[in-house]
């Protein structure tokens, strides 16, 4: 019985130590395969934590002064580019864009007004050089009495003073033509001026009136929206925010030490803790950060040439 227990005891301690041999070789085969993978492509890879997905925000802001009278959008909504979101009152925009119509079809009947005026002047002139060539006419005959001793001299002297004023006639009547045609001249009723700007401002209403519905600039989903129903708004109010899907990106913050090997449109694997590291996403290096996230603070930081501590920094990389 005794013989039995000691030839047992050895045998078991053989065991366990070929199974500690063998459980050393294996860590060590371990070891050496994943020193192998580092060293093949484990090198290669960086990875970070602090990686945040980010979007272009469009600000919703109204183009006109009015008061809301209804919200078509909510946070978390998603909306088509032109859906309607705010509605302002258009009472006022209404009534500015009908006196402006009223204003554009007065100012078209004056310019109308305008061109007759000139073709009344040039007819005012044409009377007018008949009479003055009558009245030289007349002079010129009563001359000739008057050499003769036919009329008297105060007769001439009248017929002197007519020819003048008819003269006088003339050249006043040809101003006014002049005058009026450089108004008209090489344009016509649409071209003028003055109707050109009551046209601008019919525009102008037309599109204020339009701007009473406030429209989704992009397709997204809105955010942030502090508009209510009665408040007054100004031009440049922030009511909400859009944020387009198809302008997302993360935005991952790397060491710096981690940026030797990484280069424009290199594949990038992403996982969501919002889904436990399951759904793995892929994507591509768009950009490297120019700087860190403390040179483009409003106040950034600034390290004495005496008291220099080396800080490792982390550069942001967008990916998409």
């Amino acid at each position: 019985m005794s013989q039995t227990q000691d030839t047992a005891a050895p045998a078991a301690s053989n065991r366990r130590g070929n199974l500690l041999r063998g459980l050393f070789v294996i860590v060590v085969l371990l070891l050496a395969a994943l020193a192998l993978w580092y060293f093949m492509f484990g090198r290669w890879f960086e990875e970070t934590d602090d990686a945040y997905v980010q979007g272009n925000q469009v600000q919703i802001t109204p183009l006109v002064a009015g008061t809301v009278v209804a919200i078509n959008a909510d946070d978390g909504m998603r909306v088509e580019r032109g859906q309607l979101l705010v509605q302002l009152d258009p009472s006022d925009t209404s009534v500015a864009l009908q006196q402006a119509e009223a204003n554009l079809a007065k100012t078209v009947r004056q310019t109308r007004g305008l061109y007759r005026s000139v073709e009344g002047a040039q007819a005012d002139l044409n009377a007018r050089q008949v009479t003055l060539k009558r009245v030289r006419d007349d002079f010129a005959r009563r001359k000739d009495l008057a050499a003769t001793g036919a009329i008297s001299n105060e007769e001439l002297a009248h017929a002197r003073d007519e020819l003048a004023a008819a003269e006088a006639a003339v050249a006043g009547s040809r101003e006014t033509v002049e005058r009026n045609r450089a108004l008209v001249d090489d344009t016509v009723i649409a071209t003028q001026p003055d109707v050109q700007a009551a046209a601008a401002q019919l525009r102008q209403a037309f599109l204020n009136n339009a701007r009473a519905g406030i429209v989704a600039p992009v397709t997204g989903y809105v955010a942030r929206r502090s508009v209510q129903v009665g408040q007054r708004v100004q031009p440049g109010n922030a009511l909400m925010a859009v944020v387009p899907t198809e302008q997302m990106w993360v935005e991952a913050n790397f060491k710096e030490t981690q940026l030797r090997h990484m280069r424009l449109g290199q594949e990038v694997e992403l996982k969501s803790d919002l889904y436990a590291g399951d759904v793995k996403y892929k994507g591509r290096i768009q950009s490297l950060g120019l700087g860190t996230g403390s040179a483009f603070s409003l106040l950034p930081a600034q390290n004495a040439s005496g008291n220099w501590i080396k800080i490792v920094q982390r550069v942001p990389v967008r990916i998409a």
